[in-house]
């Protein structure tokens, strides 16, 4: 090993050895490692990042990210830092780029230290990367006595975070009353919006924080709707929080306010896994019924909506008669407070579905699967129409369905059919996402290969329904454009080689009951609608070899027939992978390759490929492309 070698490795054991010095507060053992070193060293180890565990700090940072407060003295008073330093850090499960000393300092609620490096000249409001100040930090954290020492060295209590979230709206949302009242105090402006149009009112009534909302009011805080024309007071009933709603009743400016938060109120009561109370659902929808005819001179009505037939078709109480007559009839509450929030809230609204799936997945516990079906398919057609993910509800379905077929239950071919299409819009939807991503592509990606597991799914469970050949060859064309969509996995698997390969992952709630691989119907359904037998994956493996390579324990039979299917449909049984290995060369068991020896009839064109290739002919350039091809996998 060189000098300079031995140097370099003497100068990282040295950063080590501070770094953990200044991690575990041993500040007398930092001091006594630095202090005979020359300055250019110094400089260099104290401002060198050390990852460790998710974080990537320095010394100055961990220290005071830790509460190493006599650390952070002595570096702040016997050596030069730079305080503006960043670094990445972990704070309740969020990790946080571009935190500096102080940012940790105040979010880890370490006053002592705060007011250290505010003393040596930190800037009061360097952001994160997401634009996250010290304040903020301390904020979320309910500090009082930190957000006080911030404010009155130069804090601006306005500048908010990429969302445009302020601090009083974190605060507000955490519910620390005392810090929400000093940012009042202080000026902070309580009709902020932040980019989703919500105020600091909605996220306090969101969380049920009535003596936080109490003193937004006090300071002229008003009731304005986000870009879900949701007021504080919805956002509160939709909460299912009522002791916020009847506060607020009294503060709006109309009586229909009024009506419509009771009658939101008592329809998420009914309809929430958290808050469920049919009988306060009740009361509440009473209650906004009252409001209704407490005027006889401006009753106020209610319309007449359209019917959903994912709610049994049912037609709203339009008097308190009707309502009172449904009082114990359960099941017409459910459905009158789901057409009740879906009108309030509007169909556009993202928290519109959540009750649907809920109250399908009770009919589902139940065996009453037909309304589940409807009631699902309902929330999935809500969010597909408003552009919003459906990869859980494509895959709730397959579970769903898998779970009738386990317990001899009838699956509606038509029913599979029509969630199959909608697959297929998502995964145009999913290509379209991570076309226009500029950031967290990587999760989008994992999303797109999770609906194609779901699309082969859904083929499997559809062809084990009941289903007439007319009802079949429906299907064709929608499974002719799954292939034409080119969906395939990270390692270039099409749905092909997933449906043959035994090792293809099968969700373990329900969908395993039904779903296993290899499966020979479906891999003939996908040749038939066009799938190419002969496609290679990233390692130049067809379907055959993925078939025959595996050597878990697998039915032989259901191998055998996929196996023959392939070759039925002319599998090309001498193309070599990427190590220059056949399927016959890859076959895990025996008793496959001898079916495969026995089926390899090669063509007279497949022989004199093999020629070419193994004598190194030079062939490029002198024969048209799709020879090429054909020659490069012998």
């Amino acid at each position: 090993m060189s000098s300079q070698e031995n140097s370099v490795e003497d100068k990282n054991v040295l950063k080590q050895k501070v770094y953990a010095a200044a991690r575990d507060g041993r500040a007398i053992s930092l001091f006594a490692v630095l202090w005979n070193l020359n300055q250019e060293l110094v400089d260099e180890v104290l401002h060198s990042h050390t990852s460790e565990n998710g974080q990537i700090t320095t010394p100055v940072i961990i220290a005071s990210r830790n509460g190493e407060e006599k650390v952070v003295s002595v570096l702040l008073s016997k050596f030069k830092i730079n305080l503006e330093q960043t670094g990445t850090v972990k704070f309740d499960g969020f990790v946080l780029e571009g935190a500096t000393a102080l940012w940790c300092a105040a979010g880890a609620g370490h006053l002592g230290i705060v007011k250290l490096l505010l003393e040596h000249g930190a800037d009061v409001n360097h952001a994160t990367k997401t634009n996250s100040t010290p304040l903020r930090a301390a904020c979320f954290d309910g500090r009082l006595d930190v957000v006080q020492c911030l404010v009155e060295n130069g804090a601006d209590i306005s500048i908010p975070n990429k969302y445009n979230n302020t601090c009083l709206m974190i605060t507000s949302y955490k519910g620390h009353s005392e810090v929400v009242r000093y940012l009042l105090e202080k000026g902070a402006n309580p009709d902020s919006t932040a980019h989703c149009g919500a105020t600091a009112m909605h996220f306090a009534a969101e969380c049920g924080h009535i003596e936080v909302v109490q003193d937004l009011v006090r300071f002229n805080g008003k009731q304005i709707p986000n870009d879900y024309r949701m007021t504080p007071i919805l956002v509160a009933a939709e909460c299912g929080q009522s002791a916020l709603v009847e506060f607020l009743a009294t503060k709006v400016e109309t009586k229909e306010e009024k009506i419509n938060a009771f009658e939101l109120l008592g329809a998420s009561f009914a309809n929430d896994k958290e808050h469920y109370d049919v009988m306060k659902a009740f009361l509440y929808l009473r209650e906004a019924m009252h409001l209704r005819y407490s005027d006889p001179d401006n009753i106020i009505t209610k319309g007449d909506y359209p019917c959903v037939d994912a709610y049994n078709s049912r037609i709203e109480c339009k008097t308190l008669g009707e309502l009172n007559a449904i009082k114990y009839d359960f099941e017409a509450l459910h459905m009158e407070s789901l057409a009740i929030r879906e009108r309030i809230l509007g169909p556009d609204n993202p928290d519109v579905p959540h009750p649907i799936i809920f109250r399908g997945a009770v009919f589902a516990d139940n065996k009453r699967f037909d309304r589940c079906i409807l009631l699902w398919l309902h929330a999935m057609k809500l969010r597909h129409t408003n552009k919003r993910s459906i990869a859980k509800d494509l895959l709730r379905f397959a579970q769903v369905f898998s779970q009738m077929l386990h317990i001899e239950e009838e699956v509606n071919f038509s029913s599979v059919q029509e969630v199959f299409k909608y697959a297929m819009a998502e995964l145009t939807n999913d290509k379209e996402r991570i076309t226009n991503c500029e950031d967290d592509g990587d999760s989008l990606i994992e999303i797109h290969q999770t609906n194609i597991h779901t699309c082969l799914y859904l083929l499997v469970i559809i062809l084990k329904t009941k289903h007439s050949p007319s009802e079949l060859e429906g299907l064709y064309p929608l499974v002719y454009h799954f292939l034409k969509l080119n969906p395939f996995l990270k390692n270039n698997y099409t749905p092909l080689h997933m449906a043959v390969d035994g090792s293809t992952y099968v969700d373990d709630f329900h969908v395993n009951d039904v779903v296993s691989f290899p499966d020979s119907q479906v891999a003939h359904l996908l040749i038939k609608c066009g799938a190419r037998v002969n496609a290679q994956d990233s390692r130049g493996n067809t379907p055959l070899h993925a078939l025959v390579s595996q050597n878990s324990v697998v039915d032989t039979r259901k191998v055998h027939n996929t196996m023959n299917i392939l070759i039925d449909n002319n599998a090309h049984l001498d193309i070599c992978n990427n190590e220059r290995k056949t399927a016959i060369d890859c076959a895990q068991r025996e008793e496959d390759a001898g079916i495969l020896r026995a089926s390899d009839h090669l063509s007279l064109k497949c022989i004199a490929a093999r020629c070419v290739c193994s004598n190194g002919i030079d062939y490029q350039g002198l024969i048209p492309p799709y020879l090429e091809e054909f020659l490069a996998v012998h």
